[in-house]
């Protein structure tokens, strides 16, 4: 059984692009299916004084006993490149837990500010 993942668009309409991508990188985090049930993805259009200026992807993780694990936010042009960079992340986040951290190590800057993708 594959983990739940609940996707929000806010600032525009998403697309079927995007859901299939959130699929896909979805059923990487199934094999940690035992202690996370699923998953909130937020994907945000952002801009400032009326310009485009990318998108903020918001990943958060549901626990089997309820628990919300934040992770940090992925910002970007390419709402594509940010939404696979938020699930490297959060596989990473999971593989250290797994390694004997119950909650991983704190998030660089506290998660407060948000990793950055690269243009291409």
């Amino acid at each position: 059984m594959g983990m739940r993942m609940q996707i929000a668009y806010f600032g525009f309409a998403g697309s079927a692009r995007l859901e299939a991508e959130a699929a896909i990188q979805s059923r990487r985090l199934e094999r940690f299916g035992a202690r996370w049930s699923g998953c909130y993805l937020a994907i945000e259009s952002c801009s400032r004084h009326a310009v485009h200026t990318g998108f903020d992807v918001r990943l958060d993780l549901i626990g089997r006993d309820g628990r919300l694990l934040p992770l940090p936010h992925v910002a970007g042009p390419d709402p594509v490149a940010a939404l696979r960079c938020a699930f490297d992340g959060a596989v990473q986040r999971l593989r250290e837990t797994e390694a004997g951290r119950p909650d991983g190590p704190p998030p660089p800057d506290g998660g407060d500010k948000p990793v950055s993708v690269p243009d291409r």
